[in-house]
């Protein structure tokens, strides 16, 4: 059998209360490690939620983590690059799914942890 095909998504959120600066551009910096730790905490809870179901934690990974400046000063901008395994024995990657899990475990796409959210930025695209 053909191993499963690996694909990507993309995951777009903004960060209302963390001031991007010179060390989220840094990936050895403590500021982007304890960032990029909760976002890909942020990745993994989805791979536990019923409509997320249909992929093992194996399955879905994310591979990059791209903080940018924000339209505002206190804004960082959140561009994650993620994986996950299409199998055909498996129910298909649904975006709005996808999308509706997070969205719900951020408390309607307003809270990450710590973090804020600006509850109009969140947007997956795969």
């Amino acid at each position: 059998p053909l191993a499963p095909a690996v694909k990507n998504f993309t995951l777009n959120f903004t960060i209302t209360n963390l001031q991007f600066t010179a060390d989220l551009e840094k990936p050895n910096s403590r500021r982007f490690k304890s960032t990029e730790k909760v976002m890909y905490h942020y990745v993994s809870l989805a791979k536990q939620c019923p409509a997320g179901a249909q992929f093992s934690e194996s399955q879905r990974t994310c591979l990059t983590f791209l903080p940018s400046s924000g339209r505002r000063r206190d804004d960082t901008k959140v561009d994650a690059v993620c994986s996950y395994k299409d199998n055909a024995s498996l129910a298909r990657f649904d975006r709005e799914k996808l999308y509706q899990e997070l969205s719900t475990m951020t408390s309607n796409a307003t809270k990450l942890g710590h973090f804020s959210l600006d509850r109009n930025s969140l947007y997956v695209n795969g």
